[in-house]
């Protein structure tokens, strides 16, 4: 099977994952179910359960096993986003391609929406298999050491003069820490042992990076109807990014090495690592 086609087929069968997954807009409260599904379905590249299968996938891993993990990590994301977005935090109005959640919706259903969306994550990988290390490292992933903390770095942030170290710091939380984990969790189905784990923790953190970098840079270059999302808007509200320091052109070379490093980590793999591979092209070649 070719990229796109796996691809394609990870990404329908996450979708039609969640759907099990999410109360039904029939069930009560209304209008919060069809809010989380709202914020949940029909949209996304679906990046941290493509990387959660590609690791499974390197291990035989079940797919079915996966789409567990898979649903749980995109759930986090998911509600992250309807957060982000709000007026106290980012502010947006338009989130892949339609209008944010507190827009469609109202603020406080939008914050509920997060809320249990997040709860539901850890509920379906308790209920379904998730073993103890597994809730953790998602748990982690998502609190105050990983994206949550992240994210307090990024609002903390705005207006400042950082370096390039300190915004690594801040993203290895608010971006990586949850893509780290979609790796890992995949490996973690597929029984993988200490040192390969060490090796896909390794990858992980540069892929982490190497998204936000190539995030950063479409921000500058692409369009709104592009990205699904408003343009510009880290220049707009004066937060530090890596195109904002280091310009365009090193930005882009930097992409490169991460590129160049993420791929170097999989090396003892071999071929098995080739949908992680592959994936790391997509990131950087991904024109939204």
């Amino acid at each position: 099977m070719d990229f796109p086609t796996w691809m394609a087929a990870i990404q329908a069968r996450t979708e039609s994952a969640l759907e099990r997954f999410l109360p039904l807009a029939t069930t009560a409260p209304h209008r919060l179910h069809h809010a989380m599904r709202y914020a949940t379905l029909g949209g996304g590249k679906r990046i941290r359960p493509l990387l959660c299968h590609a690791a499974g996938e390197i291990f035989a891993g079940d797919a079915t096993r996966l789409d567990v993990p898979a649903c749980a990590v995109e759930l986090v994301h998911a509600y992250s986003l309807a957060h982000d977005d709000l007026p106290c935090m980012d502010n947006d109005v338009l989130r892949r391609g339609k209008p944010t959640c507190h827009v469609e919706y109202d603020e406080a259903t939008a914050l509920l929406v997060g809320d249990a969306l997040q709860t539901l994550a850890f509920q379906i990988l308790a209920e379904n298999g998730g073993t103890p290390e597994m809730i953790a490292l998602l748990a982690q992933a998502s609190g105050s050491r990983g994206m949550a903390g992240g994210q307090a770095i990024d609002l903390a942030a705005v207006g400042k003069a950082l370096t390039v170290e300190e915004l690594e710091f801040m993203h290895i939380h608010k971006t990586g820490a949850l893509i780290r984990a979609a790796v890992l969790l995949g490996a973690h189905v597929g029984a993988a042992d200490d040192k390969t784990l060490f090796a896909l923790s390794h990858f992980a953190g540069r892929i982490g990076l190497l998204f936000q970098v190539v995030d950063d840079i479409l921000d500058a270059e692409a369009s709104t109807a592009t990205l699904g999302k408003t343009a510009g808007k880290d220049a707009a509200q004066n937060k530090p990014t890596y195109v904002s320091l280091l310009g365009l052109a090193d930005a882009k070379h930097m992409a490169v090495d991460l590129r160049r490093d993420a791929k170097a980590a999989l090396a003892p793999l071999g071929v098995r690592a080739r949908r992680l591979i592959e994936l790391t092209d997509y990131i950087v070649d991904r024109k939204f």
